[in-house]
């Protein structure tokens, strides 16, 4: 018979390895914030009692959460958030509303020093 695995974690190598999550809010003034943490519930809660007062999101309140991704590294979920942060605002856009197409679009280089526009 199979053992029952607890959802919340995950034993490999005899680590153990909690679930994290990237989330994505929308904020009031249209900005949006990136974050990463182990318990999502808990840090909304956090982000909308102003916890953390002069933070960027207590100074942009009330907020909404727009796009979360769950992952059971830390590791990727650090990788995966600091990618997001370095997007445009109209990519971020993208990936909220599963626009894939339009998130590989602005992935490619189409600036006058692309390899596209070289003109021997």
């Amino acid at each position: 018979m199979a053992k029952k695995i607890d959802k919340k974690y995950l034993f490999l190598n005899k680590k153990v390895m909690k679930s994290s999550f990237v989330y994505i809010l929308s904020c009031a003034d249209g900005t949006y914030y990136t974050g990463v943490t182990s318990n999502l519930e808990k840090r909304l809660l956090e982000h909308k009692s102003s916890k953390n007062i002069g933070s960027y999101v207590s100074k942009r309140l009330p907020i909404k959460l727009v796009y979360y991704e769950h992952f059971m590294d830390i590791n990727q979920a650090i990788e995966w958030e600091k990618r997001i942060k370095k997007w445009s605002k109209a990519k971020k856009e993208a990936l909220i509303q599963d626009r894939w197409d339009d998130l590989k679009k602005s992935a490619k280089c189409s600036n006058e020093t692309s390899h596209k526009n070289y003109r021997s």
